[in-house]
């Protein structure tokens, strides 16, 4: 489902090298990240959703190689195939709960609004404890109510690819579990691959496989 290969990024006016030589993850497949901040991990992921370009060889996504598609072809790939849940949620003050998580399907065609799809948006936010905060402007909203909402939004299309950006670093202990259980039943109800960047190394173990990415570093000389 996912393929990076030969890959080198950089960015411009500054020292960071990423350089993966291979990188896969298998349809259904749950993979966790891990490694230390700076490392390049968000970028993966950025790489993965044609976000960024790699300055060198190749990311395929979902039969597609992102990496060779226009800006246009990219974003709508993005937005009809892969559920990215942001570490900085990404989410437009001036919009309330339920139109955020519809917001995707308002700026391209890729994506068509239907009732179905309200519905489902509607269910979703439930389903996250979120029912009583439809019609709430997200700048009411809590740090972890809005990583809620921006899972939502991800999950939304049922996308083939679930991209998330610590997505429960914002959580309570309490609500953590029960967030993450329901992001994985989502992934496999959907037969979506999960790849997550995480620090909390107590999840860990719920995932098929993790990947450490301090093998990916550039080391001095090299």
């Amino acid at each position: 489902m996912i393929r990076v290969r030969s890959l080198e990024f950089r960015y411009p006016g500054t020292d960071f090298l990423l350089r993966i030589p291979d990188f896969q993850v298998g349809t259904r497949e749950m993979v966790a990240v891990i490694g230390p901040s700076g490392s390049g991990k968000t970028t993966l992921l950025n790489l993965v959703a044609g976000i960024l370009v790699p300055e060198q060889g190749s990311v395929h996504c979902a039969d597609s190689e992102v990496s060779t598609l226009s800006d246009a072809a990219r974003r709508d790939f993005r937005i009809s195939r892969i559920g990215f849940v942001f570490q900085d949620f990404e989410l437009l003050d001036y919009l309330n709960v339920l139109d955020n998580v519809l917001h995707p399907y308002r700026i391209t065609g890729a994506l068509k609004l239907t009732p179905r799809i309200r519905e489902r948006a509607r269910d979703l936010l439930q389903q996250m404890g979120l029912g009583d905060k439809i019609q709430r402007g997200v700048e009411r909203l809590s740090q972890g109510e809005k990583q809620r909402v921006a899972i939502c939004r991800a999950l939304l299309p049922s996308p083939q690819i679930v991209l998330a950006d610590e997505a429960t670093g914002n959580l309570d202990p309490r609500n953590k579990g029960h967030i993450l259980d329901l992001l994985f039943e989502a992934v496999q109800a959907h037969g979506s691959t999960l790849l997550a960047v995480t620090h909390d190394h107590e999840l860990l173990p719920r995932f098929d496989r993790t990947v450490d990415f301090n093998d990916f570093l550039v080391k001095d000389g090299l």
